[in-house]
């Protein structure tokens, strides 16, 4: 696995105590991070909580929340999350540094419940997120979910009109690259704003003209924006 490859932690072969009586079980957490400096940091803040018990890998599907603690969304990161998702037992949260909005209906796709920005992921922050997850709630900073319920809306306003042309005609994704184009950036300059691959720029720009019936970026664009997609 490469090095900065999100991998699996945990707190493999530390047996947990049993819960006293009278005390409700423990959440079962198992940490995923992208570096040592990552993994030590959140597994520290939780390992001081009563509520939380922490997995290692060999317990990991047993795991009632899984925490995924990453510096930025990128194409690893969502194989892992969609990894994850297969687990139906557990739910998934994300902790990020730096977070596109951009990437937010990718990461909702791939079974995030719950996400936390670095910068605030103190202790109380973390126990939080994982109680929620838990608990069956999700968890946004409030300006991602301003965005997320504005998509919905623009959903539901499509759904009622089907013949009208709105945001939902693009997934924010493409919505964003396409903006991207018609600013004059190339696809490597794309792929490092939106933290994909050139080549998930490339097939997204390539479905946008494939679906709307378009010749090539340039024709997209100006469909776009004079439709007012963009």
């Amino acid at each position: 696995m490469p090095a900065d490859a999100p991998h699996r932690t945990g707190t493999a072969g530390t047996a947990s105590p049993a819960a006293p009586a009278g005390r409700p079980h423990r959440v079962t957490v198992a940490v995923y991070a992208q570096d040592l400096v990552l993994r030590i940091g959140v597994v520290h803040q939780l390992r001081q909580r009563p509520e939380v018990e922490l997995v290692g890998e060999a317990e990991a599907d047993r795991a009632r929340a899984s925490l995924v603690v990453v510096d930025a969304v990128d194409d690893d990161v969502i194989a892992l999350l969609q990894r994850l998702q297969r687990n139906t037992a557990t739910r998934t949260g994300l902790v990020v540094g730096t977070f596109e909005s951009a990437a937010l209906q990718r990461v909702i796709e791939c079974g995030v419940a719950a996400v936390l920005r670095r910068t605030e992921a103190d202790q109380d922050r973390l126990l939080h997120l994982v109680l929620a997850l838990a608990n069956g709630e999700g968890v946004l900073p409030g300006d991602l979910l301003g965005k997320l319920l504005s998509h919905v809306g623009s959903l539901q306003r499509s759904a009622l009109d089907p013949r009208a042309l709105t945001l939902s005609t693009l997934t924010a994704r493409e919505a964003d690259m396409l903006r991207l184009v018609s600013e004059g950036f190339d696809t490597s300059e794309i792929a490092q704003k939106t933290s994909y691959s050139e080549r998930t720029v490339k097939n997204v720009l390539h479905e946008i003209t494939t679906r709307l019936q378009l010749r090539n970026r340039a024709h997209a664009v100006g469909y776009a924006l004079r439709n007012g997609l963009i």
